[in-house]
């Protein structure tokens, strides 16, 4: 695990009688697309808030690039790029003051491959976020989440409720970005189909606990034939719903 940039060992969480995270690990070593599947409520979210420092582990620990991201998140959350599924943007700025605002927080900012970016997505600078689509909220998060080239990129369903143009357009420039510059990237979905296009490696949660983890190379050889929305019924018991 020394060359992990996501060590999680045994991490467990309670929201009152509620088990979250029910003694999890997982380690994702550095350049790898990491498939993070379950339904709602499985504990796909809270495991990524426990990546980002959100949340503090009640046992277990949690490690990103070596350090702990509740005491050091300056430290870690420099080197990560997020996109959550509710594309939480202050909805009174515009885009262009967006960017800007985005790009002082972020030494490494790309101003070119951000304006790369925003032609791809056809995003108005001059538009006020609150006036924005769902779909061009989701365009407009990604680009803020790419644009420092993170070494950690985390989606959290980041293309739930979205049409199919817009989630063509989202896993396009995450497939890019993967393709050129070979980054780390943590994909929670219950989409299944979505996470085959772009994931190389599959975790399956369900109730809390990883039930699977493991290449999609060799979860495909084992499974000759079956479809991963198969493999997860095989698993788990039961389908995930479709996207609504």
């Amino acid at each position: 695990m020394d060359d992990a940039i996501v060590s999680v060992t045994n991490v467990t969480r309670r929201f009152g009688v509620t088990l979250a995270l029910a003694g999890v690990t997982l380690s994702l070593p550095r350049g790898g697309v990491y498939g993070l599947v379950g339904a709602n409520g499985a504990g796909k979210t809270t495991f990524i808030r426990h990546v980002l420092g959100l949340l503090r582990a009640q046992e277990g620990s949690v490690r990103v690039f070596g350090l702990d991201p509740v005491a050091d998140p300056v430290g870690v959350l420099s080197r990560v790029g997020y996109l959550s599924e509710d594309h939480d943007l202050p909805t009174w700025m515009r885009v262009d003051e967006l960017l800007r605002y985005s790009r002082a927080l972020h030494p490494a900012w790309d101003e070119a491959y951000a304006e790369e970016l925003r032609r791809t997505f056809g995003l108005d600078t001059t538009a006020r976020i609150a006036t924005l689509s769902k779909g061009q909220k989701a365009r407009l998060g990604l680009l803020v989440a790419l644009a420092h080239r993170p070494e950690l990129l985390v989606l959290d369903e980041p293309s739930s409720g979205l049409d199919p143009v817009v989630r063509r357009d989202i896993l396009a420039a995450v497939m890019r970005t993967i393709a050129q510059e070979g980054r780390t990237v943590l994909f929670s979905s219950h989409l299944l189909d979505e996470v085959e296009q772009v994931a190389d490696h599959v975790t399956m949660i369900h109730e809390g606990r990883i039930v699977l983890s493991t290449s999609l190379a060799q979860l495909r050889q084992a499974h000759a034939g079956a479809s991963l929305d198969d493999i997860f019924v095989a698993h788990v018991g039961r389908r995930l719903p479709a996207d609504a």
